[in-house]
């Protein structure tokens, strides 16, 4: 059975929440590691310096076993864990999000908090496009250039149908395609590649590595 893994997003997001007159600005960005995750808490610090809380949750790893949050002077558990449930309940991992807010003079109390900052991070991730997250097996495949073009139309849907990878492509002397594909697949490559080619042309299986996949 093939691991299932936590999803990610494809590119930063940012959206703004006004709650009584109070400024809810949202970030979230893709980051590979917490030392990353820290760089870009303390660069939306430095750009939001006059905001009177930078509220965080970030959660990394591959599994996304490392979590940590924040809630930069907020009354406890109205910010930092409300963020972090809602990255925990999309299923998210190796995402920092950064909430900026700029106090409107209208208290919201406990309960508001904690809806305000929940619902800016959850309405900034309904604007972000998702990656999946599979384990995948490597395939290269040589191919003579007169029929690199066709192979390379033949692979792209390929790999678009079967929930596959498309990678690097090299010009040496063939042209030697990568992608990335569902281990359950690997025998369904072989017959159509075989099948595109007379039999001439077959993939050379390689490592398996979790690979991010447009959703």
């Amino acid at each position: 059975m093939t691991r299932s893994y936590p999803d990610t997003i494809a590119a930063p997001v940012t959206r703004e929440l006004v709650v009584k007159k109070s400024r809810f600005i949202a970030h979230l960005v893709p980051v590979r590691s917490v030392a990353e995750a820290d760089e870009v808490i303390a660069s939306v610090r430095r750009q939001y310096w006059d905001a009177r809380h930078n509220c965080t949750a970030m959660v990394t790893g591959v599994t996304g076993d490392q979590a940590r949050s924040s809630d930069d002077g907020e009354p406890s558990g109205t910010a930092g864990i409300p963020m972090l449930e809602v990255l925990r309940r999309r299923g998210l991992t190796d995402v920092v999000a950064v909430v900026t807010r700029y106090f409107g003079g209208v208290k919201l109390g406990a309960g508001g908090l904690i809806r305000a900052y929940s619902t800016a991070v959850s309405d900034a991730l309904d604007d972000a496009a998702l990656l999946h997250r599979r384990e995948l097996l490597e395939a290269r495949v040589d191919v003579p250039h007169a029929d690199a073009g066709r192979i390379d139309n033949g692979l792209r849907d390929w790999a678009h149908a079967h929930g596959a990878s498309f990678g690097e492509v090299v010009y040496g002397s063939s042209a030697s395609f990568t992608l990335w594909v569902p281990p359950s697949d690997r025998t369904l490559l072989v017959d159509d590649l075989a099948a595109w080619s007379a039999g001439s042309l077959s993939p050379v299986f390689g490592e398996t590595r979790v690979v991010d996949v447009t959703a």
